[in-house]
């Protein structure tokens, strides 16, 4: 998306690339730290920033996959070949995979709840800010992100949750539309003279 395309036709296209279809280059450091910088510009009550990122590179994202193997294999040790090949490749479909991690907890001004929306609006954020930098992303959860026990693993504190990985690349595939909602079955109309 490095080209002058209006935000409206942005929009209009908007698509996530699986991550099993992404691939070299990744952004580097810089680029990651601006694409970060512009996804932060979300709706934040109370300008508390209730949320944090962490960035997985390199080969700790190898590290990562093979840890996170071991606890996959501990709940289901009879696991397919395929199926520990999956676990193990969890953060190496993509160069770089960024953590959003809530930091939501009581206020004594802003709901919980409003915090958590924050981090929510900050994933899609850093979706559309890799794709701005020319980069493909997808926003995914998987088992890790409920399991605390992989939280010391992946730099989680206690009191914190995972509100998505956010995994970015390159592709060599087209991006594939997919259903979307009729605003017949997602839209109630209150008022207004328009029939």
């Amino acid at each position: 998306m490095k080209t002058n395309i209006k935000l409206i036709d942005y929009l209009e296209v908007r698509r996530s690339i699986p991550a099993f279809q992404m691939c070299e280059p990744g952004p580097d450091k810089a680029e990651i730290e601006h694409i970060l910088r512009v996804a932060s510009r979300v709706p934040d009550h109370g300008k508390i920033a209730p949320w944090r990122f962490i960035v997985y590179r390199g080969a700790e994202r190898e590290r990562l996959g093979e840890a996170l193997l071991k606890l996959a294999l501990e709940t289901k040790p009879d696991l397919s070949t395929e199926m520990i090949e999956v676990e193990r490749a969890r953060f190496t479909r993509a160069p770089v995979v960024v953590a959003v991690v809530s930091k939501a907890a009581p206020h004594f001004k802003i709901p919980e709840w409003e915090q958590l929306m924050s981090a929510g609006a900050l994933c899609l954020n850093l979706l559309m800010s890799a794709n701005a930098h020319g980069y493909v992303s997808n926003w995914l959860t998987e088992w890790f992100a409920y399991d605390e026990r992989a939280y010391p693993l992946l730099g989680v504190e206690p009191g914190e949750k995972i509100a998505g990985f956010i995994h970015i690349g390159s592709t060599e595939f087209p991006a594939v539309e997919r259903p979307r909602p009729e605003l017949s079955e997602t839209v109630t109309w209150v008022g207004g003279e328009d029939a």
